[in-house]
């Protein structure tokens, strides 16, 4: 796992600020009620994604720490005991061990927990729950890290300088994954004085022409290094030189482009390439206001301005996808890490499982698949705790031993869908009805009225769990909100599907890219408004006086069910329009299922270059983000869940 510490610490350094952040904010401010709430869901969820990646890192200590830090926050979450002084105090403490733990990490070691500390939770989770105070008082700052001692190098003379070159074969879907292999081996065998493409570059997923050249002090002997790196795979060839050696001379090389490639690859900062991708959406914007002032030109005139605007948008869009492919990362960098995932899990909770990953090599914008990293871990975890069954219960029902995860990825016009499927015993949408009925966030007679399909979207609501029994793995409501709710953050959607006896499908529909989405536009009175693609189902012309009607709203028949029908001028307060006999409604995705927006047009779909929101128009309920038409018109995007929750 040595490959991913890096990302793990980093991912792990910002969930601890951020906890570390509202733990502070929740003893300053006398916050209560669904703000409070909420800061605690995030908090939970901090220190919940700090035991799942150290889990999976085999970290035990950390695990362990952070599930500790979770109990307690999860006591106050359930509003069985007040954020009193000593239970933000024991929390911050746990927080700054954490971070001395993951510092340790970052190191190479493998930190134990601290006993005292994990024994000081448990009372104050004991006491909690009894209604009793903390008594915790200010526990002792754990003490610090010793610092890693300088590792003790050979004497001078007896280390050798080194060139080793190295080709991957051309089959490897990860080159970089495996020359990053090949500089961590020889890290271990030496001192790399240097590296071409560096360290950077090999996590960030670059090697050019496949091929990484290592400039080594080693005490070893060039067949040492040689056998070392033997066992590696997908290495086309291996050459290793001493320095004093004169190089032959070079043979003619086969592939100048890509050598003169090499030559001109450069690092460049993210931010920069944000800054450029902005820029290129002003310019989209500004050709689309050059061709719609065009059209009032004189007709003499008009031709040659259209054809200024043709080259113009065909330059501008180039440019668009050239940035836009410095961006693009293969999703191998976060599927790669899967299988080792559910296979420790697997062991720890008696199972058995065969984790297969296709389709890695699809490429999609790093800003996304930054996000995806923990929603893709719970929806794994979900598969092998809840999806697949112990061994002796799947030879019963005539399955093999053990169960088969597939992750795959397909690229379908401008969007990636991303799969998580299982062989397992499907979910039950009974049992999601009644779990979401118990939690509260949905009638008995409005849950008994959803088809299976919407049912089953139901387990994707904050709190909604049928598990018995909680473990670190599942049972606190964790997961599948979270990992819904970064998905459309993101301009996707996650749909699932399900079978008894035969498993469950998770499918991310996700966009290549956040800036660029397509939108669908409507009118309501004056007023041009969007609505994201990845949320629209269809759309309908109907009379609403003609419709049925339950608890005084109209409903449409649509999809084998019914979904209720809003006005969506009414929901923005906006003024009517001229009324008339048929309105067209939008059958959108929301929080809690399928619901109808009524609005007066349909306009049309388009693609949009989506800017945030600035305050105060970020406070404002249901607004997502805002475009600008050709003819120079903002149009806001609109967020149907918080808008309907409004």
């Amino acid at each position: 796992m040595a490959k991913y510490l890096g990302l793990f610490v980093s991912e792990a350094n910002e969930h601890l600020q951020r906890l570390s952040e509202g733990l502070v904010r929740l003893e300053r401010a006398a916050l209560a009620g669904p703000e409070r709430a909420e800061l605690l869901d995030d908090m939970f969820r901090h220190a919940h994604s700090v035991k799942g990646m150290a889990g999976a890192m085999g970290l035990e200590g950390i695990a362990a720490t952070a599930h500790r830090a979770e109990d307690l926050l999860g006591v106050l979450r359930r509003g069985q005991s007040p954020a009193e002084p000593e239970a933000v105090d024991l929390l911050l403490a746990a927080t700054d061990a954490l971070s001395s733990m993951v510092e340790q990490a970052s190191a190479g070691a493998s930190p134990e927990a601290d006993a005292a500390l994990a024994d000081r939770l448990a009372r104050a989770v004991a006491a909690a729950k009894e209604g009793l105070p903390l008594g915790a008082g200010r526990p002792a700052a754990p003490p610090p890290a010793a610092e890693a001692e300088a590792p003790a190098l050979p004497a001078p003379g007896g280390l050798r300088s080194f060139t080793v070159q190295v080709s991957v074969s051309a089959g490897c879907p990860v080159p970089a994954v495996r020359g990053f292999l090949v500089l961590k081996k020889l890290n271990g065998l030496g001192a790399v004085a240097r590296s071409t493409p560096s360290v950077e570059d090999l996590r960030a997923g670059r090697i050019p022409s496949r091929r990484l050249e290592v400039v080594l002090d080693s005490a070893e002997t060039p067949q040492a290094l040689e056998r070392a790196l033997s066992q590696i795979s997908d290495l086309e060839s291996v050459t290793i030189r001493a320095l004093e050696e004169a190089p032959p001379p070079p043979a003619p090389s086969r592939e100048p482009a890509a050598q003169a490639e090499a030559s001109r690859t450069v690092r460049v900062r993210a931010e920069l390439l944000d800054y450029f991708l902005d820029t290129v959406g002003e310019l989209i914007l500004a050709a689309a206001r050059l061709r719609e002032v065009g059209r009032s030109l004189p007709e003499p005139h008009r031709q040659a301005h259209e054809e200024g605007v043709d080259r113009l948008q065909g330059i501008v869009k180039d440019l668009h996808g050239k940035v836009m492919s410095v961006r693009m990362t293969p999703i191998a960098t976060l599927v790669e890490r899967l299988p080792r995932v559910a296979r420790d899990l697997a062991r720890k909770m008696g199972k058995q499982v065969e984790v297969v990953v296709t389709g890695a090599e699809i490429e999609i914008d790093r800003a996304i698949l930054d996000e995806l990293s923990d929603p893709l871990v719970h929806v794994l975890r979900n598969a092998v705790d809840h999806g697949l069954e112990p061994p002796h219960l799947r030879q019963l029902a005539g399955k093999p031993a053990a169960g088969r995860i597939t992750v795959a990825a397909r690229r379908e016009r401008d969007r990636v869908i991303l799969e998580v499927s299982d062989d397992g015993k499907g979910m039950d949408p009974a049992r999601i009805r009644a779990a979401a009925v118990a939690r509260g966030v949905i009638g008995e007679e409005e849950a008994l009225s959803l088809p299976d399909r919407e049912a089953l979207q139901l387990a994707c609501l904050p709190g909604v769990s049928t598990s018995d029994v909680v473990t670190d793995v599942s049972g606190r409501g964790v997961g599948l909100d979270a990992v819904k709710r970064v998905v459309e953050s993101v301009g996707g959607a996650l749909e699932i599907d399900s079978s008894p006896a035969v498993g469950t499908r998770f499918t991310l529909r996700l966009p290549l890219t956040v800036a660029v989405q397509s939108a669908l536009l409507v009118r309501v009175g004056d007023e041009v408004l969007g609505l994201p693609i990845a949320k629209v189902h269809g759309a309908a012309e109907v009379e609403l006086a003609r419709l049925e009607r339950s608890q005084g709203g109209p409903l449409l028949g649509y999809g084998g069910g019914h979904v209720p029908v809003h006005d969506l001028g009414r929901l923005l307060g906006l003024p009517a329009g001229p009324p008339g006999p048929r309105r067209s409604v939008v059958v959108a995705e929301a929080e809690g299922g399928r619901v109808g927006l009524a609005v007066d047009a349909l306009i049309g779909q388009e693609e949009a270059v989506l800017k945030p929101l600035g305050q105060p128009l970020s406070l404002v309920p249901g607004l997502s983000a805002v475009t600008v038409l050709g003819n120079g018109r903002p149009v806001f995007i609109l967020d149907v869940s918080r808008l309907l929750a409004a």
